[in-house]
């Protein structure tokens, strides 16, 4: 009870911040992972609910926040992305704040949000390729990244990985 109390408040509190200054609090890695996170999970035309859980999942995870906090967040990347739909900025962000293994980390959570639908459409499987040139991860630490997320998700047998 305590809980939704304190999230209906705090929703209440967020709502009263104008939207700049909801965005200058946001840390930029955080927005910029959601952004990517957003923009793997749309690619394919549409954003199923799969997806979604899948990126609130992830954020609350890496980040340790609540629903609420990952939430906005996302809402905020996803209203960024509609602005601007240069993903290098996000990157540059994300390889300055996050050292190798975090990239590679980042990047196993781009393959599960990729595959959290069971598809990996032609278009995610190309910006899979670039987020990760783009952030210095190579073909071979992607490639791993990609069989854990499958691995995670259950889908390994059915791409042919062991």
């Amino acid at each position: 009870m305590l809980k939704r109390l304190k999230a209906a408040i705090e929703g209440m509190r967020q709502s009263a911040i104008p939207k700049a200054e909801a965005a200058a609090r946001t840390e930029p890695a955080r927005l910029a992972c959601a952004a990517l996170l957003a923009r793997a999970a749309q690619l394919d035309g549409r954003l199923e609910q799969v997806e979604d859980d899948a990126m609130l999942r992830m954020m609350v995870e890496r980040f340790a926040i609540d629903t609420t906090e990952a939430r906005a967040i996302l809402d905020e990347a996803v209203d960024d992305l509609e602005e601007s739909n240069d993903i290098y900025r996000y990157t540059k962000v994300l390889r300055g704040s996050f050292d190798e293994a975090e990239r590679i980390m980042l990047v196993e959570m781009l393959w599960e949000v990729a595959y959290a639908d069971g598809v990996l459409h032609e278009f995610e499987a190309q910006l899979m390729r670039r987020l990760a040139g783009l952030m210095f991860v190579d073909d071979r630490d992607s490639g791993l990244a990609r069989k854990r997320a499958l691995d995670k998700l259950g889908l390994a047998s059915e791409a042919g990985i062991h």
